[in-house]
């Protein structure tokens, strides 16, 4: 869930970066993406909370990038999305009286926190700017 929320929200992001003095629709966004517009406002209003979308109702309303890309950081957008760990525990619950389903989950937890922060460090440093760099 989380691989594609943020490559929906880079996506978004990624679009408005190319039209920067346009008020983009969620329709027009929603059919580069080749989704539904009902799924981009939803996404739109986590990243407008998040200070990165600017939004403006009305005809000539959409939205557009709140702050230059340079200022956004891939970091931040991964963190805005993240609400769990990149890899998920399994559904059914370990056995406790199982040695290792008894250990396992905690262990899981550390390693995959570890990995959650390996993936924030990669992202640090790279700026939306940049990032779009590579296609735009």
């Amino acid at each position: 869930m989380i691989r594609s929320k943020f490559a929906t929200s880079v996506h978004i992001l990624s679009l408005l970066v190319g039209f920067p003095e346009q008020w983009l629709s969620s329709e027009f966004i929603a059919s580069s993406l080749n989704s539904n517009a009902a799924l981009v406002r939803k996404e739109l209003s986590a990243l407008r909370e998040a200070g990165l979308v600017e939004s403006k109702e009305g005809k000539n309303g959409g939205n557009r990038l709140a702050k230059p890309p340079s200022q956004i950081k891939m970091s931040d957008i991964f963190a805005l999305v993240k609400n769990d760990h990149v890899f998920g525990f399994s559904p059914n619950e370990p056995n406790p009286k199982c040695p290792v389903g008894a250990r396992i989950k905690g262990a899981l937890d550390g390693l995959f926190t570890e990995i959650d922060d390996a993936i924030l460090l990669k992202l640090k440093p790279v700026t939306l700017e940049e990032f779009v760099r590579q296609y735009f």
